[in-house]
């Protein structure tokens, strides 16, 4: 029996799997077998309509925002985009209030009346300096000091990562900044906006191709005892590729409780944070907010973070990063092979960003590309 014959196996159907499976195929001609171990393409942005005919995300919400036009127009090939600007609320002492902190948060949390000015002062007042900031309780406190950080940043952050902020990179919180104006919205990105008929729409757009084959629910050391490829691309966690050879990456999970509830709004906003540690989960999300779907009932998702599991945040530690190294000096060794996305890199990436290294990536594999077969794609054969 003949072997199915392919240029490139992806493995991994999510964004850079996916970004790279439409642009060989679209542009360079090239036969492309996309898999992945789960049903469904779309990876983590998966989303469904559920029994009750709503439209949720299955592992928790994904709010696409970017500075990039590049990035904006090329996904726009494949979806039509639905206005929405991401607000968050933090339940801190009784109150929903706006997170990141804002000038409304100080305001309300302590019944002031503070302009943008005075905010900044109010702020500069409670700072602890930090003489060198190293991890991400370093950084919050040499911002806001003690009690802020106390109030809506050491619980979540336990909660999400397992540990203490005194243990984790400075780069957890880093990315959580403050404001001393009202401006209230999440991101701050030039473009900020969902697929209008969702995630999953748009994947299957970009990959229906007729140079693109897709099997799902498989793993790919299955598939290479049936499949023939010149090129492969590895989306998927890049210690388990190696077998673990200098142990595991250490990942933190999360739990997904989805619930529908009898009434048309549950909460104010599409996400609600609970940084008290002694609540069981991190946030709860309403969809209709995300989607704009008009419906008698409505969806949530309580996400609680877990130890064990899919493998969705690196844990942003020193000696985690020393690990990686190891591993990617084996990938760079490895010319047959191209490393890309999250797990792959060890790397939280936002959605754009991802975007952005799956179509660098496609730029380099193909001016590696032999120019006699740019456009010469290889027979698919079978018995």
């Amino acid at each position: 029996m003949a072997k199915t014959q392919f240029d490139y196996l992806i493995v991994g159907a999510g964004f850079a799997g996916s970004v790279l499976a439409e642009r060989l195929a679209t542009d360079l001609n090239k036969r492309v077998l996309l898999i992945d171990r789960r049903p469904h393409i779309g990876g983590n942005a998966y989303d469904y309509v559920n029994d009750d005919g709503i439209l949720i995300h299955q592992y928790g919400p994904h709010i696409f925002h970017t500075n990039s036009q590049r990035i904006l127009d090329y996904l726009s090939r494949f979806t039509k985009w639905r206005a929405y600007e991401h607000r968050v609320l933090a339940d801190v002492d009784g109150q929903l209030l706006p997170i990141p902190i804002n000038l409304s948060t100080l305001n309300k949390l302590y019944g002031l009346n503070l302009d943008s000015a005075q905010a900044e002062k109010f702020l500069a007042e409670r700072a602890e300096p930090v003489a060198e900031i190293k991890t991400s309780e370093d950084v919050v406190i040499n911002q806001i000091g003690t009690e802020l950080y106390e109030k809506f940043f050491r619980g979540y952050t336990k909660k999400q990562w397992g540990l203490d902020p005194s243990e984790l990179d400075k780069s957890v919180t880093s990315r959580v900044p403050t404001r001393t104006n009202s401006d209230d919205r999440y991101f701050l990105d030039e473009f900020q906006q969902m697929p209008l008929d969702g995630y999953t729409a748009m994947f299957e757009k970009m990959v229906e191709h007729p140079n693109i084959s897709i099997m799902l629910d498989v793993d790919y050391r299955t598939v290479k005892s049936t499949a023939e490829f010149r090129h492969l691309i590895f989306t998927g966690p890049i210690d388990e590729y190696f077998d673990y050879c200098f142990g595991k990456l250490p990942y933190r999970s999360l739990e997904f409780r989805h619930v529908t509830v009898d009434k048309p709004k549950f909460q104010s906003v599409a996400v609600v944070n609970y940084p008290d540690e002694h609540v069981e989960h991190t946030r709860i999300t309403e969809y209709k907010y995300l989607t704009g779907q008009v419906h008698e009932k409505t969806a949530l998702t309580y996400e609680i973070p877990q130890a064990e599991g899919d493998p969705y945040y690196p844990i942003p530690r020193p000696q985690n990063a020393e690990l990686y190294k190891k591993y990617q000096a084996l990938a760079d060794a490895t010319p047959d092979v191209t490393f890309v996305g999250r797990l792959a890199t060890y790397k939280y990436y936002n959605m754009d960003q991802v975007v952005g290294q799956a179509l660098a990536t496609y730029q380099r594999l193909a001016t590696a590309e032999p120019n006699s077969n740019l456009a010469m794609p290889v027979a698919l054969t079978e018995t």
